[in-house]
């Protein structure tokens, strides 16, 4: 079975890092891509795609500005890699899962909003899940 191939876009380090570790231990290989500002996951997944890896999925985080690197939140970075590629499946991950903000990702193409506060095992299930059925 070839890699999946996921981008993962998140401003905070240590949730990158988790959800990274996460992914290591799915039961289907996969391939992980990182950026920390909504500007460099654009940009990374156009160079995904112009490199022939397309990404199978995006897990987005929604406040991609806390930490002051970027300029754009996750509703944005949403719309302009939909601009690229309108089948991109991304997902949000996020505190703000259950808020108008999170809607408003879920209204600019997003095809769902899982919650941080999820158990490991469940996020795992998850994105498993959803990675067999692209």
């Amino acid at each position: 079975m070839d890699k999946k191939i996921v981008l993962v876009i998140d401003d905070e380090d240590t949730m990158r890092d988790l959800i990274r570790r996460n992914l290591m231990k799915l039961n289907i290989p996969v391939a992980v891509y990182e950026a920390s500002t909504g500007e460099d996951g654009v940009e990374k997944y156009k160079e995904l795609m112009e490199a022939g890896k397309k990404p199978d999925l995006v897990i987005m985080d929604l406040n991609l500005t806390q930490w002051g690197k970027g300029k754009i939140d996750g509703v944005e970075a949403t719309k302009k890699i939909l601009e690229i590629d309108p089948d991109a499946n991304i997902y949000g991950y996020t505190a703000w899962f259950a808020t108008a903000w999170a809607e408003r990702l879920l209204e600019a193409g997003a095809k769902d909003v899982i919650e941080r506060t999820i158990l490991p095992n469940e996020f795992r299930k998850m994105i498993e899940d959803i990675l067999k059925n692209i």
